[in-house]
């Protein structure tokens, strides 16, 4: 039968029936931007022919239909779609991702090296083609207690692994220009690899030097202006569009036939719910395109581009040669998927039923000790520092308020919509507890508490009376961590993530069934935000302008250092 080299040289030549023929569509080709009618040929995992007419063993027929490259998330965190990677990988299959390049960031913070081994694990059996960067800042920072450590030799013995791209987002810029010892021996351990990175708002000479150390990407842009000198100086632009961070209409502007070979697309942290409602990468294309983007530059950045930013030079075209990821959609416009295929293999259930699962790990994660009121309360101060929420960004504003006092403390104020903010340390490691304020979320009564929480993922809670907020952090306890609303005392909606505190048993569909029932119970509370609970979660993140908060104290990220009351 010869070598699947020769198989492909003889289907691909017509000598032989390909082993799949699209016939009746038209394909999307990436260099010119034409449709392109005529069959498409697969052997194996690649596709052979293509602007030609092929006999296969079998035949598909798309009349009517468009083809286009499967979609590259060039970078997202599993994790914070709280689900495995194996229902991440049922999730968003079927909607034409057919590689993801995640970091296992957030569960590397909680458990180290076994997390990566698990998302490593992980990915070698699922359907898509799950990438790994290995994560360069555990933890993220000194203002915080992480679960983890995880220096140059823990990472090390990852880095020939097959699904191994090369290093996740270099979260700590200030250590980078600052030549910090830590920071330095990962960079020099993967000069002339590959370095994600994450720089917001950096700009100007410090962007040069943090782009010297060999940094090459960047999901943290949130203006058209910013990116413009991010491409010139060479950075390729991811262009995010998650649950929280909405950066994709300010980005319209760059999104061109111009740039679009230096751009891509991606997530970063998107729950099952917007999936389901809205999309993920198709969602992306859709809106792009009915802001007047051209079709060829969103196409562009959501596959070939992305494929040659990560150094896969096997995908993102449909072309003789290339893997056969392909997308079977109604139209350029609507990039709704009506067929896939991975790797050459039609997506269907059943090929989802094959993979070999592997154990969950993490279990029994959040370890708290009990916390009563006098852990919660905020001493008197004449201005107080309060996060300011931008809705749609996790980019907060460093407020000083003038609050309501009481018996030598400083209390909320909800007719300001100005409420108190907690974090609990929940790795069993010294039992920080701090408290501070936060101005944006709208609820007038009860709390909202998480076990994830950027990146320490430390127990994060915001409300109206430490009561409500006690309840909320000891219910997590019980649950092995997740998300729990709170009200007059009761608990009115929450959801287990068992695994690190961060990820469901459950599957996606009922993942996002219990969702919606946290949605409307913080909109009960008086919450005026679309995506509440992973608002939360970005509170605690130190390495995000401007203001947040750690289980060690309310911190100036511009400073990089505490924040006094």
């Amino acid at each position: 039968m010869g070598s699947e080299l020769e198989r492909r040289i003889d289907q691909g030549s017509g000598r032989e029936p390909a082993d799949i023929v699209l016939r009746g569509g038209s394909f999307l080709d990436l260099v010119s931007g034409g449709l392109i009618s005529g069959d498409v040929a697969i052997c194996g995992d690649r596709i052979v022919g293509t602007c030609e007419s092929y006999e296969g063993r079998t035949e598909i027929d798309v009349s009517g239909q468009v083809l286009v490259p499967g979609f590259i998330d060039t970078h997202l965190h599993i994790e914070s779609s709280m689900v495995t990677p194996f229902e991440f990988d049922r999730c968003v299959l079927p909607r034409g991702v057919t590689t993801a390049i995640c970091d296992p960031h957030e569960i590397a913070n909680v458990l180290g090296a076994t997390g990566i081994r698990y998302f490593l694990d992980c990915a070698q059996q699922t359907v898509m083609d799950v990438r790994v960067q290995l994560s360069s800042c555990v933890p993220a920072t000194h203002l915080e207690t992480s679960g983890a450590r995880l220096d140059i030799e823990d990472l090390l013995p990852f880095r020939g692994h097959p699904k191994v791209i090369g290093m996740a987002e270099f979260m700590n810029y200030p250590g980078v220009l600052a030549k910090d010892p830590t920071c330095m021996a990962k960079l020099e351990a993967f000069q002339g690899g590959h370095i994600d990175g994450h720089a917001p708002l950096l700009r100007g000479k410090p962007l040069n030097g943090y782009l010297a150390a060999g940094i090459r990407t960047d999901h943290e842009t949130t203006t058209a202006d910013e990116a413009r000198e991010k491409l010139s100086k060479g950075m390729h632009v991811l262009v995010r569009e998650g649950s929280v961070s909405k950066d994709l209409d300010s980005l319209i502007p760059i999104i061109t036939e111009r740039f679009s070979p230096f751009i891509a697309l991606c997530t970063d942290d998107r729950n099952p719910l917007d999936i389901a409602e809205h999309g993920h990468l198709d969602y992306m294309i859709r809106h792009a395109i009915s802001r007047g983007v051209e079709p060829l530059a969103i196409y562009r950045a959501a596959s070939i581009s992305g494929a040659r930013a990560f150094g896969l030079k096997d995908r993102g075209l449909i072309a003789p040669g290339w893997r056969a990821d392909i997308v079977v959609l109604d139209s350029l416009e609507g990039c709704h998927a009506q067929t896939v295929f991975s790797a050459g293999r039609l997506v269907t259930p059943e090929l989802f039923d094959r993979r070999k699962l592997v154990e969950p790990v993490g279990r029994r994660s959040v370890r708290v000790g009990p916390i009563g009121v006098s852990d919660l309360a905020v001493p008197s101060s004449r201005e107080a520092p309060v996060i300011g929420v931008v809705p749609g960004k996790i980019i907060t504003e460093h407020l000083r308020l003038k609050l309501p006092q009481a018996g030598g403390q400083t209390l909320v104020d909800t007719a300001r919509d100005v409420i108190k903010v907690a974090v609990v340390e929940r790795h069993g490691r010294n039992g920080h507890v701090s408290a501070g304020f936060v101005k944006g979320f709208g609820l007038q009564r009860g709390a909202i508490a998480s076990t994830v929480g950027h990146d320490s993922h430390n127990i994060c809670a915001v409300g109206v009376n430490d009561a409500d907020m006690i309840v909320a952090v000891n219910r997590l306890a019980e649950i092995e961590g997740g998300f729990v609303v709170v009200g007059g005392g009761e608990v009115l909606a929450e959801i287990a993530l068992p695994i690190a505190g961060l990820m469901s048993l459950d599957s996606y569909d009922t993942v996002r069934g219990k969702l919606k029932l946290l949605r409307a119970a913080a909109k009960e509370l008086g919450s005026t935000l679309e995506e509440p609970f992973l608002q939360i979660a970005f509170l605690p993140l130190p390495v995000i302008p401007h203001l947040k908060i750690t289980d060690r104290g309310m911190v100036d990220v511009d400073r990089f250092h505490f924040v006094d009351f």
